[in-house]
């Protein structure tokens, strides 16, 4: 008789993404590194901004100058020129001089501030007067103040954004090294499930396991392989994952991951090559039946057959291991969350995470955000619809009260 399967806290199944290892990196240009996972650490190689630069329009001076200035007493200095945009002065400023600039351009030597021009006005063209004070450094950086030549400028395993694509172009960067998209096989089991540009006769459900799951690895930063459909039988799901595993870097399958004669993903995974199962089993709803198997060193899912559950259980457990191989070490790292009251009680068993779907509703722009919980029966797909996304009740929590503060996990 087939043993029960033992559910472990998805905190425990988290633990082991480091039995997994980052995909190999490769080298893109700096036009295609957005979302992708730096491979490398990159040092700046010059100090930025490079030289002391204005922020404001105004006038570059020395700050003691200027020290004492008011309405009513203010300060006189000479004005000793002005700095056109780009160009390098070629004279310096000493104590009682000014020179006009406009933002971003570079101070004369011994200046170490700038004077808004709204706090200042000429008398002629050689005298200014200053009516407020101005700290040393003052509405300026410094050239290093950026960054310093040879400081870490970004770290391996930074998800990159416009920032940093902003930063690395500020280096003269072209090219970058980024972790390779892993390539996650998805494959569906079930007798009943037919491909979606098919009719599915009585009993039959069309595919949309492959496509949702397809669609979260996208936005997990890997890329989806479709492995198709595979009925019940033993002998067809052992071939297409022994085959899948060496094509692909993870692999997912949905369906068979329960306890019962049909369900044949255990059975197929232990009998692998190199095979270990580490997990069969989540104290988690929906989910509980979820199972992790080590072949060969990559990891291979089996999710429940329900869209929803599988759906549910890939955002909040499989998602953090493709970001890891995918050189992203940080497990939150494109998880959103919005703080909002709870609009109902919810109960929950006492010994397992419950992830409840929520809409969220607020009545006006700055007021208090409601989470609305989504209920159905299970396998509906329309409750993952309606729903904003998810709430996680902890394991040691017999429920939650109406009005209770929630983080709300965004889809």
């Amino acid at each position: 008789m087939e043993e029960f399967f033992k559910v472990i806290p998805p905190g425990k199944v988290l633990e082991m993404t480091d039995r997994f290892t980052p995909v190999g990196t490769e080298l893109v240009p700096l036009t295609e590194a957005l979302g992708r996972v730096l491979g490398n650490d990159i040092t700046a190689t010059l100090d930025l901004p490079g030289f002391n630069r204005s922020v404001m329009d105004g006038y570059a001076v020395a700050a003691a100058s200027t020290f004492g200035a008011s309405d009513g007493s203010p300060a006189f200095l000479t004005i000793k020129g002005s700095i056109p945009m780009g160009a390098v002065p070629d004279f310096d400023i000493q104590r009682n001089e000014a020179a006009g600039i406009a933002t971003g351009g570079m101070l004369p030597e011994s200046a170490d501030a700038v004077v808004m021009k709204e706090h200042a006005a000429p008398v002629s063209k050689t005298e200014l007067e200053v009516f407020k004070p101005v700290a040393p450094g003052g509405n300026m950086v410094a050239a290093d103040e950026d960054f310093k030549a040879g400081d870490v400028a970004v770290s391996a395993g930074t998800l990159m954004r416009s920032q940093e694509i902003g930063l690395l172009a500020a280096f003269g960067i072209t090219t970058v090294t980024v972790y390779k998209k892993p390539v996650i096989g998805i494959l569906s089991t079930g007798d009943e499930i037919v491909s979606i540009d098919k009719t599915p006769p009585p009993g039959h459900i069309r595919d949309m396991n492959t496509y949702s799951l397809a669609a979260l690895v996208i936005q997990s930063g890997g890329t989806p392989m479709n492995l198709g459909v595979v009925p019940d039988q033993y002998e067809a799901l052992y071939g297409i994952v022994a085959n899948a595993i060496k094509k692909c870097d993870a692999v997912v399958v949905s369906g068979g991951s329960s306890v019962g004669t049909r369900d044949y993903t255990k059975k197929a995974l232990t009998a692998l090559p190199d095979a270990e199962l580490l997990v069969h089993g989540v104290a988690v709803r929906p989910g509980k039946p979820t199972m992790l198997a080590r072949v060969g060193g990559k990891m291979v899912w089996g999710l429940p057959g329900q869209v929803t559950s599988a759906m549910v259980v890939y955002m909040m457990i499989v998602r953090p291991f493709v970001r890891h191989i995918g050189g992203n070490m940080a497990i939150t790292t494109d998880i959103d969350y919005v703080s909002a009251r709870i609009a109902r009680n919810v109960p929950s068993v006492y010994g397992r995470t419950d992830f409840v779907r929520v809409r969220i509703e607020q009545e006006k722009t700055g007021s208090t955000a409601w989470a609305h919980p989504v209920f159905g029966k299970s396998g509906l797909i329309n409750t993952m619809v309606q729903a904003d996304g998810l709430i996680a009740i902890d394991a040691d929590s017999e429920g939650i009260n109406k009005g209770d503060v929630v983080n709300v996990i965004k889809f």
